[in-house]
């Protein structure tokens, strides 16, 4: 793992800043919507991206091109769940989950609503697949994507000022 984040720094570092800003919110659009997260952490690519931060202004461009790459994806993920839920659970791999935890994952989503999709967004893993399950459930997508916004915010200003502070260690 570690030479991959080597190579994924040293990669980074060659790009031109509207490039990185592309890349890290086409990767943070795939992780949240594609199940992408799952093998390549977009976390990772955004955290690398902040790291060639060089200002106020830069911080800014990457801040709105990750948002809007939580944002898309988080969405495309909402709708793959709400059109293929019943498809997904039927699958082979959603007949290996129990039918009791279907349950328990809807009654979760509907009784901590937006707080449980706010939570998701800083859980690696979580992140990539509850836009999904959230799309499954009876939520609406204006509660969802109003909790997103709010938690996708505080998660970018979080990694990208750790990859801009590291940046000068």
């Amino acid at each position: 793992m570690n030479e991959f984040i080597d190579w994924l720094n040293s990669a980074v570092h060659t790009f031109p800043p509207y490039w990185r800003d592309v890349i890290a919110g086409f990767a943070i659009l795939l992780e949240t919507s594609v199940f992408v997260g799952l093998i390549i952490p977009g976390d990772t690519i955004v955290l690398a991206a902040g790291t060639m931060v060089t200002d106020w202004l830069d911080f800014f461009g990457l801040f709105v091109a990750v948002m809007l790459g939580s944002f898309a994806g988080e969405s495309i993920g909402f709708y793959v769940g709400r059109i293929f839920g019943a498809r997904i659970r039927s699958s082979k791999l959603g007949l290996k989950i129990p039918e009791k935890v279907w349950h328990q994952a809807d009654a979760f989503v509907e009784s901590r609503g937006g707080l449980a999709i706010a939570m998701s967004r800083f859980l690696p893993v979580l992140h990539s697949v509850v836009p999904v399950t959230a799309g499954m459930t009876k939520m609406t997508y204006r509660t969802f994507i109003s909790w997103t916004v709010g938690a996708c915010a505080v998660w970018s200003s979080v990694y990208l000022g750790i990859g801009w502070f590291a940046h000068g260690a």
